[in-house]
C-alpha cells in the first residue's frame, strides 16, 4: 500500500521546483557524499579495492536509512513522501514532453531540452537525432527511474529501494570508463549493472503488454547488440511500438561511435510526435506496474520481506 500511495503521489506532483529550490533532493545529498568519497579515495595505489569498499559501505548506509525512516512510528507516512521522492515518472515525461515542445519551436530549443536528460554531444544533432535521443532516454530511464526502484521496494522495502537508489547514482557519478574511473568506479558499475538486470526486463515486458506488442523475437535480436548489458530491453520494445529506430551513431565527447540500431527496420525520421507517443508508452507501463503492485497486494500482502 505505501508503495501504490508513492506512485499516485509521484504521479500527481512530480517534483516541484518550489520544494527542491529551498530543500536539498535526497538523490543530490547521495550524489555530493559519492562525489566527496570520489575526491578522498580515487587516489594512489589500490583504486579498485578502495571502489569495492564504497561500493559495500554505500549499500550498508543506505539500507540503514531506509530501515531507520520505516522504524517511524508515524503509520508509514513519510515512509510513503520519501519513496515517492526517488520515483521519477512525472519528471521523466515532463522532461521527455519537454524536448518535443522544443522541437516544435525550433531545433535549437529541441536540442537544448534533450542536454538536460543525456550525455551526448547535441552539437551535431539534427531533429530526427534530437527525437531519437529524446526517445531512448524515456525508454533507459523508465527502467532505472521507475521500475528499478518500485521493483526493489516491492523486494525489500525501502532499504531495498534505498540501496538501489544509491548504487545508480553512485554508477552516474564514478561509472564510467574513463581513466580516472576505471578501476575506482569498476564495482559500482557492476553492482548497479547486477541491481538492473531483473528491472530492465520486466520494463521490456510491461511495456509490450501494455502496448499489445508482443513479439520477442526482434526484443532478443536487438537487445544484447546494445552497450549496456541492460538498457537495451526497454529501447528493443519501445522501437518496434513506435515503428521508430533507436541508437545508431551518435556522438560523445566530439567523437563519432557507429553504434548497431535497435530496430532497424523502423523509420529513422521521428520527430515531436513520436516523442510525444513514447511519453504515452511510459505512463502505460507505469500503468502496468500499479496494477502489478495492486494485485501483489491483494494476493501477498506480506511481500515485503518480513524482517524489515
Amino acid at each position: 500500500m505505501i508503495l501504490i500511495l508513492a506512485m499516485l503521489l509521484d504521479a500527481a506532483l512530480g517534483e516541484p521546483a518550489w520544494l527542491w529550490s529551498r530543500v536539498t533532493h535526497p538523490a543530490v545529498v547521495m550524489g555530493r557524499l559519492i562525489a566527496a568519497l570520489d575526491q578522498r579515495l580515487n587516489q594512489g595505489r589500490g583504486r579498485k579495492a578502495k571502489g569495492v569498499a564504497m561500493t559495500v559501505g554505500l549499500a550498508l548506509v543506505a539500507g540503514l536509512t531506509g530501515w531507520l525512516i520505516h522504524a517511524l512510528p508515524d503509520h508509514g507516512i513519510v515512509e510513503i513522501i520519501f519513496t515517492a521522492i526517488l520515483l521519477a515518472q512525472r519528471s521523466l515525461s515532463d522532461h521527455v514532453l519537454a524536448v518535443a515542445r522544443g522541437l516544435r519551436r525550433s531545433l535549437d530549443e529541441g536540442k537544448a531540452a534533450v542536454a538536460m536528460i543525456v550525455g551526448r554531444d547535441i552539437a551535431p544533432m539534427r531533429e530526427p537525432d534530437v527525437a531519437r535521443a529524446a526517445i531512448e532516454s524515456a525508454a533507459e530511464n523508465m527502467s532505472d527511474g521507475v521500475i528499478a526502484p518500485a521493483f526493489w521496494y516491492l523486494v525489500g522495502g525501502l532499504p531495498g529501494l534505498m540501496i538501489y537508489k544509491m548504487a545508480n547514482t553512485a554508477d552516474s557519478v564514478v561509472g564510467h570508463m574513463t581513466p580516472r574511473h576505471r578501476e575506482f568506479g569498476w564495482a559500482s558499475a557492476r553492482w548497479d549493472d547486477v541491481l538492473n538486470l531483473i528491472p530492465a526486463r520486466l520494463t521490456a515486458l510491461l511495456m509490450a503488454i501494455t502496448d499489445g506488442w508482443v513479439d520477442p523475437r526482434p526484443v532478443l535480436r536487438d537487445a544484447p547488440k546494445h552497450r549496456s548489458p541492460n538498457a537495451g530491453w526497454p529501447e528493443s520494445v519501445l522501437g518496434p511500438v513506435l515503428n521508430v529506430s533507436l541508437a545508431g551513431p551518435r556522438s560523445y565527447n566530439g567523437v563519432m561511435t557507429d553504434y548497431p540500431w535497435v530496430w532497424p527496420e523502423g523509420r529513422r525520421d521521428p520527430g515531436p510526435a513520436d516523442i510525444e507517443a513514447a511519453a504515452r508508452a511510459l505512463w502505460r507501463c507505469w500503468a502496468g506496474m500499479l496494477a502489478l503492485t495492486v494485485v501483489l497486494t491483494l494476493i501477498w500482502p506480506g511481500c515485503v520481506p518480513f524482517f524489515f
